[in-house]
């Protein structure tokens, strides 16, 4: 307190009442600056100096100010390295000259009213009481815990679709009352804390490529989290051929985009018997067996089942007669062969010789016989469905005189 007045200089004593102040300072003639002892009720203050003591004299009173009390903290735990705001609630917390962590003062804190003080804990470790002192004193302390920051370590999967939706599983430390998980900067969908060291959260949606993956807990975020990986579903644009035997095993090449990451290949229901993906617009398959008629090839990766295109499986061609059943040895003779499932015919074999030939329908092929030797030679029909079973043909050496 400041005692003003004359005569000052040279003051042996402060009293108040009976009791001497604390401790006092003469600023000047007419100023003093004096620590109030313990006291009750109101007591005069005097000023003693070589002169005696003054007669004239002020009235101070001591009031019984009651000790504050703190009732709740929030967040109750922070990181180990301080600097995260907390807030204090109680009572009597106006007149606060200090907030402690422990025996720590706070790197600095704001009275908000009565019942509320904002504080920035400082470093620590451990679990501590937080106490609030007034004029009143210093209340009961209420726990805060110092944590060590959440540390993200492993996801699984590790990839994902564009559109977001999958459910991944955390690996870590740290992770009990995280508040948040972020890929990139983008909060999960949805998650939860199964214990401190695993988290299953829904994947955000997001754009094609990594993303750090990272918890959020009263300690702090983690930081360096593992990567997640966008990945744009694949497109099918072609595939070649487009059509094979009943009995499958053929060797299907699908042209596309975002190919490189496929883990499945489907022809309909049925998975290929083998698959590689060559590059990300160019993946080989072998196809599965199928029943007649058209069905679906897809592709499936983590960023989803691509776009279905069709492919046909083909009953074998049958070849009933040909006709003439005869020709010349120097070949180039017209010959018809009859059958069955034609249409697709990629190749008319004489023997081993391919032969130049007409698709009719798919009952008929005309042919042009190649060369050879004369005598018999089976003629076959290849399509995607298969290769025929031969008919015989015949050349025949010229007559000689």
């Amino acid at each position: 307190m400041t005692i003003t007045g004359t005569g000052f200089t040279g003051a042996t004593a402060v009293r108040f009442g009976a009791t001497a102040a604390s401790g006092c300072t003469v600023n000047s003639d007419t100023r003093i600056t004096a620590v109030a002892p313990a006291g009750t009720g109101a007591v005069q203050v005097t000023v003693t100096t070589p002169g005696g003591t003054s007669a004239q004299f002020v009235v101070y009173g001591y009031a019984t100010v009651p000790a504050p009390t703190l009732t709740s903290v929030s967040p109750t735990s922070g990181p180990v390295a301080g600097g995260n705001t907390v807030t204090l609630t109680g009572s009597g917390l106006t007149n606060a000259t200090a907030v402690r962590f422990g025996g720590t003062a706070a790197t600095s804190f704001t009275v908000v009213s009565d019942i509320h003080i904002t504080a920035v804990a400082p470093a620590g470790t451990g679990t501590v009481q937080i106490t609030v002192a007034t004029r009143g004193g210093a209340g009961d302390g209420i726990s805060y815990a110092y944590a060590a920051l959440p540390v993200a370590s492993g996801v699984s999967p590790d990839q994902g679709p564009t559109s977001g939706g999958n459910t991944v599983a955390l690996t870590g430390t740290g992770f009990t009352g995280a508040t948040a998980v972020l890929f990139g900067a983008t909060a999960a969908l949805s998650f939860t804390v199964v214990s401190a060291t695993q988290i299953t959260a829904v994947a955000p949606p997001g754009s094609a490529g990594p993303a750090s993956v990272n918890v959020t807990a009263p300690a702090g975020i983690s930081a360096a989290g593992p990567s997640y990986f966008y990945v744009n579903a694949p497109v099918l644009s072609g595939v070649s051929p487009s059509s094979g035997p009943l009995a499958g095993g053929n060797t299907a090449t699908l042209t596309g985009s975002h190919l490189i990451e496929a883990t499945a290949v489907r022809f309909g229901a049925t998975s290929a018997a083998s698959f590689t993906a060559v590059s990300d617009t160019r993946l080989t398959a072998q196809a599965p067996p199928g029943s007649a008629g058209s069905t679906r090839i897809t592709v499936t990766t983590a960023g989803g089942t691509s776009n279905p295109i069709p492919y046909g499986y083909l009953v074998a061609p049958t070849l009933s007669a040909v006709s003439p059943t005869q020709g010349s040895l120097a070949g180039g003779d017209s010959a018809t062969l009859t059958g069955t499932n034609l249409t697709q015919t990629t190749a008319v074999l004489f023997g081993a010789v391919r032969a130049a030939f007409t698709v009719v329908s798919d009952t008929h092929i005309v042919a042009t016989a190649p060369s050879g030797t004369a005598g018999p030679v089976g003629v076959s029909v290849v399509t995607p469905g298969g290769t025929s079973p031969a008919v015989a043909y015949a050349r025949v050496a010229p007559p000689t005189i």
